[in-house]
């Protein structure tokens, strides 16, 4: 419990370097949207006029204020599971109580993945598109395929060297844009009446098109949802601390913008990006590096974030096993080889379908806007089991599912402009969880358990059978019986039935994911002294399960306790003082051929047969020493009695 608090206290803490990681890790997606959030406005505009151009503004200093202000910073990152946020994070706190609010936290998870993927390609080429200013012949596309590629090429290196400049990079990208909308707002103050609500209301009333944009206004919040999950990394206290900065910097960028455009406003078309309009000529190029870095560093927040959230998964069981390596050592960064590779193809495919930024824009504020409303389904639901009033709970349901409902059906208004590749892609992603899901629930409801006290005379005779040839000094077995007092049929049907299996003590794993975070502790229990002892790990959904350390380490622990002998029980080996010998038996329960499931039962099993082909084994995922392990299968249901299919005819004759 001590070690768990001050983990918390840690994350919240405020120091000056934790200011500059937060600044670098969580604020690059929406540091970027000025890249084109106005450019997307003006694009829609029948003319370019004051009333339109304040409405606009007020949308986007509303949205950022109710959206991103009120609801991540006030609330969301109140609701924290250990000091780790982000939708799955969050998923797990309410699992054990609202086991059906799984849809939304996949629904969520799959459409943040669709994010990580639409990020890079919106971004980085919005940022690449600036030189087209200097020179339009410039090639757009094949330059940011080039940036893309080698930002994916690094990330097996592992992040450590360029992450440490990723703080001071943004520091200088949001300076950058608080400056260069203060120029702008000096010449022309009267843009700051945008402040006032009344003009986002007649945005929306007044102007034909305005309800449409709001699919463009939406776009200034793209980020908040990884903010939040992010929490982790950064702490409560540095987030709400450096978000008044950004903000700050957001809003003066935004607001120079809009003053540029109504200064300039005979000059303006849908082709104009005032982001890079706004830059003095003598800067434009440093401006253009500068966006260009911001970009590649939100690009890589996101690949990292899609990272974390697949780990996630796959501990709540949402995604198939994968692969994951560290790279360095710091803390939480991992690489995911097959996500980075999926991301990437995505990713080049995004770029070169679409060519320009503005054609990707519908995607992304449909993904985000379908986060955001899974994240505040799950508050409210989170809320209702902490206890909060519940007029408060529907007043924060009433408000943000209006705005966010309001958002969905503007963004809605562009599904065949782009908004269909989002719907493809989370379809896609939803398909993967949910089969996985439900798959491996199919199977768990068919484990059977047996009273284990049933089998302690044949676990003590057993282990003293000469007759039978020793299999392992020590066997290991991987359980799912979380109470002492169960064994599972499958392992009995290994030890007793398929082949009979002598050793000396058998060991029972049991590994229980807990709905916290960064748990990893274990319980030993001595079923029978000796011959039977059961091993309970509870470790945290944010922890990889390296069965095989961990395993070593309990060993390491009870030889120094006294409570078992780790030598070599052969006296020849003994007598040199070689350690003991183990086995790992690993289960695979297969369908029986004779044994049909239900249609729609069996269209899941076989669609997670195929997904498991893609993953890695369960030993690979355990990290077990596969040089030491036996892989068995059994049939998924095993019968009591065969039923009476034939009936005998024949005649017996007498003989002599």
């Amino acid at each position: 419990m001590m070690n768990r608090a001050v983990h918390k206290s840690q994350i919240n803490k405020i120091t000056t370097a934790g200011l500059i990681v937060t600044l670098g890790i969580i604020y690059g997606d929406i540091g970027t949207s000025p890249l084109y959030v106005m450019r997307a406005i003006i694009a829609g505009a029948n003319s370019i006029n004051s009333p339109f151009i304040l409405g606009g503004l007020s949308c986007i200093f509303w949205t950022l204020t109710m959206q991103t202000s009120i609801k991540y910073i006030t609330f969301a990152i109140s609701a924290d599971n250990k000091g780790e946020g982000g939708i799955l994070a969050l998923f797990a706190l309410i699992r054990k109580r609202a086991k059906w609010a799984f849809l939304f936290a996949m629904i969520g998870g799959c459409t943040l993945l669709a994010d990580s993927i639409i990020t890079p390609a919106i971004t980085i080429v919005s940022a690449v598109e600036g030189t087209l200013i200097k020179n339009p012949r410039i090639p757009v596309v094949p330059i940011a395929v080039m940036i893309i590629t080698l930002l994916f090429l690094v990330q097996k290196f592992g992040t450590k060297l360029i992450g440490k400049s990723f703080g001071p990079i943004m520091f200088i990208w949001f300076s950058m844009l608080g400056i260069l909308g203060i120029i702008q707002l000096v010449e022309y103050p009267q843009i700051l009446k945008a402040l006032n609500p009344v003009y986002a209301f007649n945005f929306l009333t007044k102007f034909p098109q305005g309800f449409v944009l709001l699919g463009a206004v939406f776009l200034c919040t793209t980020g908040a949802d990884a903010l939040y999950s992010d929490l982790g990394h950064c702490g409560r206290n540095n987030i709400r601390v450096t978000w008044s900065f950004i903000k700050v910097c957001l809003l003066l960028n935004y607001f120079g913008q809009g003053a540029w455009i109504l200064k300039n406003a005979d000059y303006v078309n849908e082709w104009t990006n005032p982001f890079f309009a706004i830059m003095p000529s003598w800067f434009l190029m440093p401006g253009i590096i500068i966006a260009t870095l911001a970009a590649i560093i939100a690009s890589q927040a996101m690949i990292t974030s899609s990272f974390t959230l697949i780990s996630e998964a796959i501990s709540l069981n949402f995604w198939p096993k994968v692969k994951i390596n560290y790279p360095t050592n710091i803390k939480g960064q991992m690489y995911i080889s097959s996500i980075n590779w999926i991301l990437y193809f995505c990713c080049i495919g995004i770029v070169l379908f679409f060519q320009k930024s503005a054609n990707m824009e519908a995607a992304y504020g449909l993904t985000i806007n379908i986060t955001m409303l899974m994240t505040t389904i799950l508050l409210g639901i989170y809320f209702y089991y902490k206890h909060v009033p519940k007029y408060m709970i529907i007043i924060f349901l009433m408000v943000y599912l209006a705005i966010e409902g309001t958002f969905l059906i503007a963004n809605l208004n562009k599904f065949l402009h782009g908004g269909y590749f989002t719907f493809m892609l989370g379809s896609i992603l939803f398909i993967i969880m949910y089969v996985w899901f439900h798959g491996r629930k199919i199977k768990n409801s068919f484990i059977e358990f047996y009273p284990i006290n049933q089998y302690f005379d044949i676990f003590k005779a057993l282990s003293k059978d000469k007759s039978i040839p020793k299999y392992a000094t020590n066997l290991v077995f991987l359980t799912k019986a979380n109470r002492e007092t169960d064994i599972e049929s499958k392992i009995i049907y290994s030890i007793i039935n398929k082949q009979p299996k002598r050793a000396d003590t058998y060991w029972m794993l049991h590994i229980d994911i807990l709905d916290e975070p960064h748990v990893l502790e274990y319980k030993v229990t001595h079923i029978i002294q000796g011959i039977l002892i059961k091993i309970d790990f509870k470790i945290g959904f944010k922890v990889q399960p390296r069965v095989n350390l961990f395993f070593r380490q309990v060993l390491e622990e009870m030889s120094r306790n006294k409570e078992i002998d780790l030598l070599s029980h052969y006296d020849s080996l003994r007598t040199f003082n070689v350690s003991s010998d183990f086995r790992f038996v690993v289960i695979d329960r297969i369908q029986n051929y004779d044994f049909d499931f239900p249609p729609r039962e069996q269209f899941i099993m076989d669609i997670y047969a195929i997904l498991k082909q893609f993953g890695i084994s369960e030993v690979r995922s355990l990290g077990l020493d596969t040089s030491n392990v036996t892989v068995e299968t059994v049939p998924l249901y095993i019968d009591k009695e065969t039923p009476g299919l034939l009936t005998r005819n024949d005649q017996t004759k007498r003989m002599g």
